[in-house]
């Protein structure tokens, strides 16, 4: 079973930081494209960052210089480095991937999701 399994999610005051990993399993053959994404309830989901398979980013404006975003190709895990958080990065916190099962074979992968609370 191919699957995302995310960890790091929890509670911390404003300003502080937090690391979110996701990391994938399964018979895989690789990953292109890796992200995170976040969602409100009652609101839809949105981008918070992604990084292709060569390690370029891509960072929603509300989160540049705050954020980053790097992956370990051989440990098919991505990580999302979240400094100087406020109360309005609170939400569920979701990996996504690209993920290639074999040639000509592809999935789109979601985790289950983990909870980033920024609270004093």
């Amino acid at each position: 079973q191919v699957q995302l399994v995310e960890s790091g999610g929890g509670l911390v005051q404003p300003g502080g930081s937090l690391r979110l990993s996701c990391a994938a399993s399964g018979s895989i053959l690789s990953i292109d494209a890796m992200g995170w994404y976040r969602q409100a309830p009652g609101k839809q989901r949105e981008l918070v960052a992604t990084i292709t398979r060569g390690g370029s980013p891509n960072y929603a404006d509300s989160v540049k210089g705050r954020f980053t975003i790097s992956r370990d190709i051989a440990k098919n895990t991505v990580y999302l480095q979240m400094n100087s958080l406020k109360p309005e990065d609170t939400d569920d916190y979701y990996c996504n991937a690209a993920v290639v099962l074999s040639l000509g074979r592809y999935l789109d992968l979601w985790g289950q999701g983990t909870l980033v609370t920024v609270s004093s």
